[in-house]
């Protein structure tokens, strides 16, 4: 049997073959190389990262896996009152115009009935005042900087890129359509806990033993999430603060990221919680990034161009016992904001 189609088999299996090389070029990685992961190999220019490794056929494949036509919303609904990372600004969502307002007003002639809207005719329309990193979101390339001269991935520069109007190089619309393969590794459930303990660092050695008991594997190209619990608590509105900060620090080590990306070849990582990564930080884990209080985001988006996908809701997946699926994900297209936010991606089985 020839080499690739030993490496299809393997990977359809969940395995791989035994050089980085190897398998990157078998299941289709252009860029990806094990032990690595990415980085800024794609060129001076480029704004997509690891997302560039998607293709037509990874696609098409990752589609496959939708043999039942069942849909899992991973979305969280947001309103003024939801539960935010502290360092974003709060939402407020207000009524521009109504059916009342409309018609009292009179400001605008062809709503009247004298110019023929004898129906009654009105809308609603709203002003959204929101931050670009709420609810369920994807954090993009240009969301952290790091250093002194405060670059992002690719060596993006704050002297060089940033504007009045929002960032000018990573920003959200660089943000490809995302379509899959998904896995979702329930450490909580491999835990038999409804959600993990404030500040627990998940490890390596969980997402392994998680991985084994629901008999499925990362494969290079795979989109991450793991499940800490923290989404049961989000209700109708994510509006019990006290109870969700219980749970919301709980995350991955730098070195279970590392493991995901250099090791297992995610293309994109993602968790139920705001922000991904174990709070407080391992000293080891900020230190290995010359010090920092997210250190796995600076890893992850300025290092190694791998998107980080926040708040997505795990609680149906794991109820039914789904771990593999097409991840299929696509971001408000509002140029300059660096998150695709209060979004509605879909795991289609």
């Amino acid at each position: 049997m020839k080499p690739m189609k030993v490496a299809v088999l393997l990977a359809g299996l969940g395995l791989t073959l035994a050089t980085g090389q190897a398998v990157a070029q078998d299941a289709g990685m252009k860029k990806w190389t094990q032990g690595k992961g990415w980085g800024w190999v794609w060129g001076p220019d480029d704004e997509v990262g690891a997302l560039n490794e998607m293709t037509d056929a990874s696609r098409l494949a990752a589609l496959r896996l939708a043999t039942q036509g069942k849909t899992y919303d991973l979305g969280l609904p947001y309103d003024r009152q939801s539960y935010k990372w502290a360092g974003h600004s709060p939402g407020e969502i207000i009524t521009f115009r109504s059916p009342v307002g409309v018609k009292d007003q009179k400001d605008l002639a062809f709503t009247t009935p004298e110019q023929g809207n004898t129906g009654g005719t009105a809308w609603h329309s709203n002003a959204l005042f929101i931050n670009d990193n709420v609810a369920t979101q994807i954090d993009g390339l240009a969301h952290i900087t790091h250093g002194d001269d405060n670059h992002w991935y690719n060596g993006f520069k704050e002297e060089d890129w940033s504007g009045n109007f929002g960032v000018r190089k990573a920003d959200v619309l660089t943000i490809p359509p995302i379509v899959a393969r998904g896995v979702m590794i329930d450490v909580a459930g491999y835990k038999n806990v409804d959600a993990l303990p404030s500040s627990y660092e998940i490890t390596v050695e969980d997402l392994q033993a998680a991985l084994a008991r629901q008999q499925v594997d990362v494969t290079p190209g795979t989109v991450v999430l793991v499940r800490t619990g923290t989404a049961r608590y989000w209700g109708a509105n994510g509006s019990d603060h006290d109870k969700i900060s219980q749970h919301d620090t709980a995350g991955l080590g730098m070195k279970a990221a590392k493991w995901l990306v250099e090791q297992k070849g995610a293309i994109a990582l993602g968790t139920d919680t705001s922000g991904l990564e174990v709070l407080p930080p391992r000293p080891e884990d900020s230190q290995a990034v010359g010090g920092s209080f997210n250190p796995v985001h600076v890893y992850l988006l300025v290092e190694q161009g791998v998107h980080i996908l926040e708040f997505h809701n795990q609680e149906q997946l794991a109820a039914d016992r789904v771990y593999e699926f097409a991840y299929v994900a696509t971001t408000n297209a509002i140029r300059g904001t660096v998150a695709g936010t209060a979004l509605r991606p879909i795991a289609l089985r």
